[in-house]
């Protein structure tokens, strides 16, 4: 198990009713963090459309995690 730092945004965020958490996890991956997550929360948010970060950095989805990586998942947002 590692322990994660996640950031949720727009319906993420809404989604699971908090905008960051610390956790506990055997997710190696953003990947299967994300599948872990999702599953959980029942989060509506297609793995597809979103963007993951890994420590502020863009990361693909089948980066190594360690312990104390900081996790954003981003969804596409609309703007005006």
């Amino acid at each position: 198990m590692i322990t994660l730092n996640v950031k949720y945004f727009a319906i993420l965020r809404e989604q699971r009713g908090l905008h960051e958490e610390s956790l506990e996890t055997p997710a190696l991956t953003p990947e299967a963090l994300y599948c872990e997550l999702a599953g959980r929360h029942q989060f509506t948010a297609r793995q597809e459309i979103l963007r993951v970060a890994v420590n502020d950095a863009f990361a693909p989805w089948q980066a190594a995690l360690r312990d104390g990586d900081r996790i954003a998942f981003i969804p596409p947002v609309a703007g005006g």
